[in-house]
């Protein structure tokens, strides 16, 4: 069957990931596009841009391979190195604008909404700051996730008039911060792993 497959000029090839779009996905990302169609350069340049993700200072949490031969007992390259209470897992929150990245903030346990306000009003506060942003200018970006749109976070984007960009759900594609947490795990793979074990980034 491969052979087949390859004399009709087919290859197999890894499917990519991309969010899972309904037809009201659809629907709202068209709307998104069709409203800010007409935005400028200067006008993009005013928003910022957010997102929490995961990152491993020990190693991956995927599932790892190795080839032995038959027989061959336990090698030390066979085993993969745990820490206990998740001590390699490190989540974050951060920020970019135009002008470069904002100030990254720790995630403590599971982020609730008072925590995520807790971080908006020490992290993103300085990073409107310090983006070169004009405050009453600057427009805010993040996902609808339920602890960035509860009723508590809405209030404190209320209390200090930022203005939020109505990003549609599902559009993790859309956040160019996805960008930069790649670009960082990269970086912080090329570190040995004793240099920032236990590291804090919050100081």
């Amino acid at each position: 069957m491969r052979n087949t497959l390859k004399e009709a000029s087919l290859k197999a090839v890894v499917k990519k990931k991309k969010p899972l779009l309904s037809a009201t996905h659809r629907k709202r990302r068209l709307a998104f596009a069709l409203k800010y169609q007409h935005w400028t350069v200067e006008d993009w340049k005013r928003v910022i841009w957010s997102d929490e993700t995961k990152t491993n200072r020990i190693g991956s949490d995927r599932q790892g391979y190795v080839w032995k031969k038959k027989g061959e007992g336990l090698t030390s390259q066979e085993v993969k190195g745990t820490v206990k209470f998740q001590g390699g897992l490190l989540m974050i929150w951060g920020c970019i604008g135009w002008n470069g990245v904002g100030v990254l903030s720790e995630v403590e346990g599971r982020m609730d909404a008072e925590q995520y306000v807790v971080i908006l009003k020490g992290r993103l506060l300085q990073s409107m700051e310090e983006s070169g942003i004009p405050t009453d200018e600057v427009i805010f970006q993040q996902d609808n996730d339920p602890k960035h749109t509860s009723r508590r976070a809405q209030i404190w984007f209320e209390e200090q008039e930022i203005k939020l960009l109505d990003c549609p759900a599902q559009s993790l594609d859309l956040n160019h911060i996805k960008d930069t947490w790649n670009h960082l795990k990269r970086c912080l793979s090329g570190y040995d792993r004793g240099y920032y074990r236990g590291s804090s980034i919050t100081g």
